[in-house]
């Protein structure tokens, strides 16, 4: 514990835990007095009170209305006036928003108050070097070209109506209108027109799939299911239902032939088949690269988190929790309902808290390594990264770097440089094993 004062401000600091300190602030009575002064006197400039000209409301008056809301105003006044220096005089550097418990100031008595602070922990380091990491190769075989290229004609392939008279069987797709009963009642969301299915897919609760089979274009047939118990909607879940189907189209699948046209379509420099089997193995295996790279850096990490204990701030974890949710809400907020998205981001909170640590983790550790190692990174550094970054855009780099100035961010990527220098040093002294998958 230790002690720092000042004529109108006393600090002092209790370590809690590794990762917490407790500061008690206190403002001595001069101060307290002043702010409160003040804060009557600016009230009493706008305030309106029957029997009194403007200006000229006695003070009793005003502290008799305005007393509660005049000391929670002042309250956070002070702590908010007062905080910051209270932090830089007990040299911390919080890593979260303080948490703050504090009562309205008293005229005549000193004001003091309590915040708690979530520091980065001291974390000592095990031995750096040799530790285990895993690569996956990136060779990519034959089997795995030929399934690539099978992709990439499914993805290109069209749709051809069949003949009259012809029957849906597995690989055809329908073009369907439905109406869904239980109890022979309409129910919500069992109601369609222009619903496409592909039979034998799967992908349709089942036995509703398999019951259109034989169906011609034109005609109706009325099918009977029941919905899994632990289907998605509770209303319907374990219920039997009927179905009455229109179907209004029978199509095929139409592959594009394996040959120079189709090689042409992919890429007009490309002279062939071969030449594009080529360029798809090419593709595969810069892929793969950047995988087996990925796969390399993680593993590694992981292995110095094993190797090192510390405790980790609550509030860096809620930070960066928070920040994959409201990526995803911005990503999925034009493309889902309100409702379901609120519900799936609260699901996301939970199973995504383990992954938000670890990733606190890495930073932590990544910045201990670069601490020890004296590794720093240069304005040059950043200059020319921005300069990367900006050709794997294709902007202008001094646009680019304009964005970066305008929102600040380039203390941010100042700091990514040096961890990733921290972790290139870790992968320099690692230990690799080549493993089979990724």
């Amino acid at each position: 514990m230790s002690e720092n004062e000042t004529p109108t401000l006393a600090v002092e600091t209790t370590e809690t835990s590794s990762i917490l300190r407790t500061l008690r602030v206190e403002l001595d009575r001069k101060r307290v007095r002043s702010a409160i002064d003040r804060a009557y006197k600016e009230l009493g400039k706008t305030v309106r009170v029957r029997g009194f000209r403007p200006g000229k409301v006695p003070r009793p008056v005003l502290q008799k209305m305005y007393g509660a809301s005049v000391g929670q105003e002042l309250e956070q006044q002070l702590v908010r006036e007062t905080l910051p220096a209270a932090i830089e005089q007990a040299g911390l550097e919080p890593v979260a928003e303080p948490q703050v418990e504090a009562e309205a100031p008293v005229e005549g008595e000193a004001f003091a108050y309590t915040a708690t602070i979530e520091v980065r922990p001291a974390i000592e380091l095990p031995e750096l070097t040799g530790l285990p990491g895993q690569r996956p190769p990136i060779d990519v075989t034959d089997e795995e070209l030929e399934t690539e290229l099978e992709q990439l004609r499914q993805r290109r392939a069209s749709f051809e109506d069949e003949p009259d008279g012809s029957e849906a069987a597995d690989g055809s797709f329908l073009t369907i209108d439905y109406l869904g009963k239980i109890d022979g009642e309409p129910f919500e969301g069992g109601t369609a027109e222009g619903a496409t299915i592909e039979l034998g897919s799967g992908r349709m609760i089942p036995g509703f799939e398999e019951q259109l089979e034989g169906m011609a274009s034109g005609q109706e047939r009325t099918i009977s299911v029941t919905f899994p118990d632990d289907y998605p909607s509770e209303d319907v879940a374990g219920k039997a239902a009927t179905f009455d189907i229109t179907l209004t189209k029978l199509q095929r699948k139409a592959l594009p032939e394996l040959d120079q046209a189709f090689a042409k379509e992919i890429d007009e420099e490309l002279d062939g088949v071969d030449a594009l089997r080529e360029k798809l193995r090419g593709d595969l295996t810069e892929t793969r690269e950047g995988q087996a790279k990925e796969a390399l850096r993680r593993s590694v990490v992981d292995a110095l988190i094993e190797r090192t204990e510390f405790d980790v701030p609550p509030g860096m974890i809620e930070r960066r929790l928070n920040q994959q949710l409201q990526r995803a809400h911005q990503q999925l907020g034009q493309s889902m309902p309100e409702e379901e998205l609120h519900q799936r981001l609260s699901e996301w909170s939970e199973s995504w808290r383990p992954e938000a640590e670890r990733d606190v983790r890495e930073h932590l550790l990544l910045d201990a390594v670069a601490d020890g190692q004296e590794i720093e990174s240069s304005d040059d550094e950043v200059a020319e990264k921005i300069e990367s970054m900006a050709r794997d855009q294709g902007i202008d780099p001094d646009r680019l770097r304009g964005v970066y100035d305008e929102q600040g961010m380039g203390d941010a990527l100042k700091a990514q440089i040096r961890s990733d220098k921290a972790l290139e040093f870790l992968l320099a002294g690692a230990k690799v094993e080549e493993v089979a998958g990724s």
